[in-house]
């Protein structure tokens, strides 16, 4: 995924931060050249967990800490005892800020992520860049059958793997979870909220992402104040993780000022490639670990989780660099 010097390392660390009997995973990842510079918080969708930043953690951990969460209720964290707002989700997130010491840190979230990055940003004007990928919910089509069906058109697009990486963190959330936070995701209505958004703001939205269309985009855009608009070609929903390669691009050149306020982005550019070392030893080790990680979940082994975390995320540098050290 890069081609910087191979002899960067990687750590993986992971943390619980607590607040009002609520419980947020934090899983930390930084490479030896990254510094301390620069921060980023990354926030998952409905049901889903950090695995999906995978991909796009490490690139991202090359310029500075990555904290990617578990929200209260997914992965396996426990469930709280409080509605399951975009409101009390920003509650965790604003915890997990101060509990590290992040005063700018760049937020970056996805699909349902996006609104409780959103509600963050609003409580903390002071913040400088916020990214929103793939935001819901489109009001025109907020009815949960309509999105629905809009979610099985992006669906239709997704690789295998990422279907199974989906799958393994739904079974986590559990259906009555999921159909407890569902309804609060449906109503919130992102378009009025982001009016009052502050944060130099970069909309990101895969080309065949039904679930948030261009016109969407384009309503989001308007009612920003300081927006930023980009799309992936053959991307569809999650480009967090297929497409993290560009996500990684747009975020980094956003920050550094280099980024048009529109532009489209090749799925060429944008995907992850191959990785430069694989193997049926990486592979079965990969799956191994992201076995490990579901099953300890699942049985509340927070010490499997950190090491099944850290196993996979080794594994995937040392596929992925230059010469697989």
């Amino acid at each position: 995924m890069s081609d910087d010097d191979s002899t960067d390392q990687i750590e993986v660390t992971v943390d619980h931060v607590h607040t009002d009997g609520a419980v947020t995973r934090v899983t930390r990842m930084t490479t030896s050249t990254g510094g301390d510079t620069r921060a980023f918080v990354l926030v998952a969708g409905i049901g889903v967990a950090a695995t999906y930043f995978e991909f796009l953690a490490p690139l991202l951990a090359r310029k500075g800490a990555v904290y990617a969460l578990d929200l209260p209720g997914f992965a396996g964290v426990r469930r709280p005892h409080v509605a399951p707002t975009a409101a009390f989700f920003a509650d965790q997130v604003e915890a997990v800020l101060d509990h590290f010491a992040l005063n700018d840190p760049v937020l970056i979230g996805h699909s349902m992520g996006t609104q409780v990055v959103t509600e963050v940003l609003l409580r903390r004007p002071a913040l400088r860049h916020g990214v929103l990928v793939s935001p819901v919910v489109n009001e025109a089509e907020s009815a949960p059958l309509v999105q629905g069906v809009r979610f099985a058109q992006s669906a239709s697009r997704e690789s295998f793997h990422l279907a199974m990486t989906a799958l393994s963190a739904y079974i986590l959330c559990g259906v009555v979870y999921f159909l407890t936070v569902l309804p609060h995701m449906l109503r919130y209505r992102i378009t009025d909220r982001v009016r009052h958004v502050q944060t130099k703001t970069l909309l990101i939205r895969g080309e065949y992402d039904r679930s948030s269309p261009r016109r969407f985009h384009t309503r989001l855009a308007e009612a920003l104040p300081d927006p930023w608009r980009w799309e992936m070609k053959g991307a569809a929903h999650s480009i967090i993780n297929g497409h993290a390669v560009g996500v990684a691009k747009l975020v980094l050149r956003h920050l550094d000022d280099g980024l048009s306020r529109r532009g489209q982005m090749s799925s060429e550019e944008a995907e992850v490639p191959p990785a430069r070392h694989a193997d049926l030893r990486m592979f079965l080790g990969a799956l191994a670990s992201r076995a490990a990680e579901w099953v300890s979940a699942l049985r509340g082994d927070e010490m499997g989780v950190a090491r099944a975390k850290a196993e996979h995320a080794r594994l995937l540098w040392r596929a992925y660099s230059p010469r697989g050290s």
